[in-house]
């Protein structure tokens, strides 16, 4: 018998060997996570939906379109309660003198009272309009149906059928029956869908004038942009400007900061605070920090200013309702009323409006002007704008050189004396002798009054546009000297300059207009000789000084921080031709765009307040001249022209020459050429016809001395 024997003793050493076991080895599962409560999964999962961003945007568009409902019924009935009662007055009354504008006030009380009177006459008109109702109702009918009858006779009498009578009455009866019948047709759905239609209409109404909170409106449109501007947030937007002396003394304020702020007051298209700062913050440091006042403010750099009033250590903040200086302004009033005329020593040109809305207009009466800014931001159509109302005064004579050549001052042509149009340098050497010759001008005019301290004169607007192409110019006279530069020996540099100097005083004034400026193309003492100086966009502060001066600039002025392209036609002005606000040392400006064909319209008009005009293109400065086809091309289109203006148009033409005539220089020229002055009308004329013949008979006898 075998016995089996149990070793009690496991084997240390493992098999070897081919027979040797396999081993596997077995990797028990972790144990499961004990599984949450079914309450708890659920609670997730509602948490997970309601705060999802596709469930709080369906929510939201849910209860906005509700509320636009609600909304547009209020809308509506306050509308309609607006309409019924006095209640809109009222309410205009009540803004009027909470703004203490006492005389606004009076007026919406008479227009409510007016108001009143005209619904009681149309209530006591309600009591006898049913007997006044029923009586027309009856005349109708009556008149109708006799009508119809007196129609069916005819007809009857025509068709010898006698039955024919009543055919009209009873077409009349069946189309009014027809009529209820389709009324009783579509009543039962127009019950039905009627309200829902209604609805419709006032959801329409409300989601037009989004009328539902904040919160429910979609994400781009939650912005606080554009928030009305109250005395807590300017507070707030000084504090957080980034200060530490400003931001610890409203810390420390026992009214918290409220004392630092005067009444917040209209001020055209936005509102307007002065700020009174405490000791140890200049004005300065809110000055250098515009643009973050400005996002503070939940607006844009461009929609805040700050100018530096009277009062010392305060800034009188200007802020723009969001979006209100990105709309365009209304036309120039010379565009849309054809009876605007001008007043060169009393009138000031409607040049726009200032940033509160209110109309900017310019004195141009004995200054120098200067409009500069980057190129493409309307600085020719702003300088432009003004000269169009200069031209409707009729003694203003023009003398234009347009170093752009592009035809922007085209229109000119037969209003102005002179018109130069190109960008070459023959160009730039014409626009030196225009302004030569007006200097010449003006020392006659000051000799005149030498003589005469009571002399008048008839003022003489010589405008140069992209002047900076006449200082930039190279070429040299005769004598070596440059028509270009800013040095001694510059001949446009110092004519402008000696005009400068002198020609206010007997009305000879220089506009000029030019871009970018910088000490090459815009010497200094040719733009501080400029009486009024406005600049559009620029691109830096060193920039901006040139063409204003420190005063302005330091005073607020900032035409470096008009956008480029955005801010086209807006000027920052620095005259006292211009009603600047009390304090500040200039203004800002939007100016009106005059298109061409308007302008051509505009000079259309101020043309016919003109004799004929003969435009010249070139200056001719040579010594000898045909006195009589001088005369004959002044004359122009005109059949005849008094004496004093042909001495007048001759002196334009060439100074040098004609300059010092006079009526017996005229004389002696035309004597014995059949061509001699005559009266008309009791006044002594050039005949323009006669001029021709005398140019003719001349032209034979010379080919006849010629041919022998």
């Amino acid at each position: 018998m075998t016995e089996n024997v149990i070793s009690l003793h496991k084997p240390t050493d493992p098999p070897t060997g081919a027979n040797a076991p396999t081993v596997l080895t077995v990797v028990p599962d972790p144990a499961p996570a004990p599984r949450l409560p079914l309450w708890v999964r659920s609670g997730r999962a509602i948490r997970t939906a309601v705060t999802h961003d596709v469930t709080k945007t369906t929510a939201r568009a849910a209860a906005r379109h509700a509320l636009y409902v609600y909304g547009g019924t209020r809308i509506v009935t306050r509308r309609a309660w607006e309409a019924r009662t006095p209640a809109r007055y009222e309410r205009l009354m009540r803004a009027a003198e909470a703004a203490g504008n006492l005389e606004e006030a009076r007026e919406w009380e008479e227009r409510g009272q007016h108001f009143r009177e005209a619904r009681h006459r149309r209530r006591m008109d309600l009591l006898h309009s049913p007997i006044e109702a029923a009586k027309g109702a009856t005349v109708s009918a009556g008149t109708g149906v006799g009508i119809l009858v007196a129609l069916g006779v005819c007809m009857a009498i025509a068709t010898k059928d006698a039955t024919e009578v009543v055919t009209p009455l009873m077409a009349v009866i069946k189309f009014i029956n027809l009529m209820i019948t389709i009324v009783q047709v579509v009543w039962g759905p127009a019950i039905t869908i009627g309200p829902f239609l209604a609805l419709l209409a006032l959801w329409s109404v409300g989601a037009h004038q989004k009328a539902a909170p904040a919160w429910s409106m979609p994400e781009h449109q939650r912005s606080s942009e554009g928030e009305p501007i109250t005395p807590s947030i300017v507070v707030k937007a000084l504090r957080d400007l980034g200060v530490p002396a400003l931001r610890n003394a409203i810390k420390e304020m026992g009214d918290a900061g409220a004392s630092m702020l005067g009444p917040i007051r209209i001020a055209g298209c936005g509102v307007e605070v002065d700020v009174t700062l405490p000791s140890g913050v200049s004005t300065i440091e809110v000055q250098q920090r515009r643009r973050k006042l400005a996002e503070n403010l939940t607006r844009h750099e461009h929609e805040v200013f700050i100018t530096i009033p009277e009062a010392a250590r305060t800034v009188r903040l200007w802020i723009a309702d969001s979006g209100a200086l990105d709309e365009p302004i209304g036309p120039s009033p010379l565009v849309t009323d054809e009876t605007v005329t001008a007043d060169y020593k009393k009138g000031k040109a409607p040049w726009g409006q200032d940033l509160r809305g209110d109309a900017a207009a310019l004195s141009l009466f004995q200054r120098h002007l200067l409009v500069t800014g980057l190129s493409n931001q309307g600085k020719t159509a702003s300088l432009r704008a003004l000269a169009l109302w200069a031209a409707l005064d009729k003694t203003v004579e023009f003398r234009i050189a347009d170093l752009k050549g592009v035809g922007d001052w085209g229109m000119f042509e037969g209003l102005a004396s002179v018109l130069i149009q190109g960008p070459t340098d023959d160009d730039v050497v014409d626009a030196t002798w225009m302004v030569e010759d007006a200097l010449d001008e003006m020392n006659r005019r000051i000799g005149v009054r030498q003589q005469d301290p009571k002399a008048q004169f008839n003022p003489l607007v010589v405008i140069v546009d992209e002047a900076q192409v006449a200082f930039m110019c190279p070429v040299k006279d005769d004598q070596k000297n440059p028509y270009g530069g800013s040095k001694a020996t510059s001949r446009y540099f110092m004519a402008v300059r000696r005009i400068h100097n002198q020609g206010r005083a007997v009305d000879v004034l220089m506009w000029q207009g030019t871009q970018d400026p910088t000490d090459q193309n815009l010497p200094k003492l040719v733009r501080e000789g400029a009486h009024t100086r406005a600049s559009l966009a620029l691109g830096t502060e060193q920039q901006a000084r040139m063409a204003l001066g420190d005063k302005a600039v330091d005073g607020g002025a900032a035409p470096h921080l008009l956008r480029q392209g955005l801010d086209k036609g807006t000027l920052v002005v620095a005259s006292d031709g211009i009603a600047v606000p009390a304090g500040q040392a200039s203004i800002t400006v939007r100016t009106h765009y005059i298109d061409d064909d308007a302008a051509k319209a505009i000079c259309e008009r101020a043309k016919a307040l003109r004799s004929g005009i003969t435009t010249l293109h070139v200056v001719d400065r040579a010594e000898e001249r045909d006195a009589l086809a001088d005369i004959a091309s002044v004359l122009g289109t005109d059949a005849r022209v008094l004496t004093q203006e042909v001495l007048k148009r001759l002196a334009v033409l060439a100074p040098d020459v004609y300059g010092e005539w006079s009526f017996i220089d005229l004389k002696r020229v035309l004597d014995g050429t059949g061509a001699e002055p005559y009266k008309s009308d009791g006044r002594m004329v050039v005949g323009r016809d006669r001029i021709a013949r005398a140019l003719a008979d001349r032209d034979e006898q010379g080919s006849a001395s010629a041919s022998e």
